[in-house]
C-alpha cells in the first residue's frame, strides 16, 4: 500500500511517500480503507520526538491517529462492523508505528464508531481526536455545568472550535480567545471572542467580572497564566498543552480512545449540534506540506489529507 512514513525523528523533511506492507488484521481489529486522515499538533510533536518518554517509536512510523473510511475486513472477533460500513476512528495505540496516513489502517475496534451521516469523509476525519479531546476535558476533567462561564483558548482551532460548541450545548456561556480575523467565526459557533496577547487578563476580567468557572487551555504559556489569574473562587483549570498547569492547581489532560464517546459525538454531528470546519485539504503524497501548515498554528479548524481511490 501507499503510505507516509518516517524512519527517524525530525522535521517534516523526514516524511516520505512510498510503499509500505499492508497491515495485518488481528481478531479485534478492523481493516479500514482510508478515505481521509486529519493532522493534529500531537502528530508532528510525536514525529519530532517530544513524546518519546511515553510513546515508543517502532520505525519506520506511519503517522496519524484520526481517520475516516470504509470497512473492508473485520477481524474474526468483531461483530460491531461489517464490510462496507463507513467509520471514523481515533486510532491510537500505545506505541508509534501503524498510523492512518496510508491507504489502509488496521484499527482496534475500541477506537471506532460509525461515520456521521451528512458529513463528508474530510469533515468526519477531523472529528475523532479533536472532538474526543474537547468532550473529555469539558465533561470529565473540568466537569462543566449549565450556567458556567467557560474559557476556551484558540477557539477557532480544531479542538477549540469543537469545545466552544460542546460547552454551548451544555448550557454554558463561552468566552474564546482568537485573533481578530477569527472573531466572527467564534461568534458563529456560539462563543464570545476575545483577542489574545498583551492585556488578556484585563479583557477577561471585563467580560467576566465574577471570574471564569472552567478554563480550557490549549496553548500554554501566557494563555495558561491568564486562565489561572481569572478563575472564580472554586474555578477549574485544565490544559492539554502545558505541564505547568499543575503549579496552578489545575489538571493536565490527554485524550483516550473511547468508542462510546466517539459514537456520542457522531450523533451530535448528525443532529447538526456540532460541525467540523475543514481549513485545507491535501492529497496523501503532499502530507508533509499538510504537517507544515498545521505547525504554523494559524489554521481555522482542521487540516486534512485525503487518499484517492478509483471506487
Amino acid at each position: 500500500m501507499k503510505a507516509i512514513s518516517y524512519s527517524m525523528y525530525g522535521s517534516a523533511d523526514v516524511m516520505e511517500y512510498g510503499e509500505r506492507p499492508d497491515p495485518k488484521v488481528g481478531p479485534d481489529t478492523v481493516l479500514v480503507k482510508v478515505r481521509a486522515a486529519a493532522v493534529n499538533p500531537v502528530d508532528w510533536k510525536a514525529r519530532e520526538g517530544y513524546l518519546q518518554a511515553g510513546l515508543e517509536a517502532v520505525f519506520p512510523v506511519i503517522p496519524g491517529w484520526d481517520v475516516s473510511g470504509v470497512v473492508v475486513q473485520p477481524g474474526v472477533a468483531v461483530d460491531e462492523f461489517a464490510v462496507g460500513d463507513e467509520v471514523i476512528g481515533y486510532v491510537r495505540e500505545d506505541f508509534l508505528s501503524r498510523g492512518t496516513f496510508a491507504e489502509y489502517v488496521a484499527a482496534p475496534v475500541r477506537t471506532l464508531a460509525r461515520k456521521p451521516m451528512g458529513l463528508s469523509f474530510e469533515e468526519a476525519a477531523g472529528l475523532p481526536l479533536a472532538g474526543l479531546t474537547a468532550y473529555q476535558v469539558l465533561h470529565r476533567t473540568l466537569r462543566i455545568r449549565s450556567g458556567d462561564t467557560v474559557l476556551v483558548h484558540a477557539a477557532a482551532g480544531g479542538v477549540g472550535s469543537l469545545a466552544v460548541q460542546l460547552a454551548r450545548h451544555a448550557g454554558c456561556r463561552v468566552i474564546g480567545t482568537a485573533s481578530a480575523h477569527n472573531h466572527d467565526h467564534v461568534r458563529s459557533l456560539g462563543g464570545e471572542p476575545v483577542e489574545y496577547g498583551d492585556g488578556l487578563v484585563d479583557r477577561l476580567r471585563a467580560l467576566a467580572p465574577d471570574g471564569i468557572d472552567a478554563a480550557f487551555d490549549t496553548v500554554g504559556g501566557e494563555a495558561l497564566r491568564a486562565s489561572a489569574d481569572t478563575l472564580a473562587e472554586g474555578g477549574r483549570l485544565a490544559s492539554i498543552a502545558d505541564g505547568e498547569v499543575f503549579s496552578y492547581g489545575g489538571r493536565y489532560a490527554f485524550v483516550r480512545p473511547d468508542a462510546k464517546d466517539l459514537a456520542h459525538l457522531a450523533g451530535l454531528a448528525e443532529q447538526g449540534i456540532i460541525t467540523v470546519n475543514v481549513d485545507r485539504v491535501f492529497p496523501l503524497e503532499q502530507a508533509a506540506d499538510a504537517y507544515r501548515l498545521n505547525e504554523e498554528g494559524r489554521t481555522r479548524g482542521k487540516v486534512v489529507v485525503t487518499v484517492a481511490w478509483d471506487n
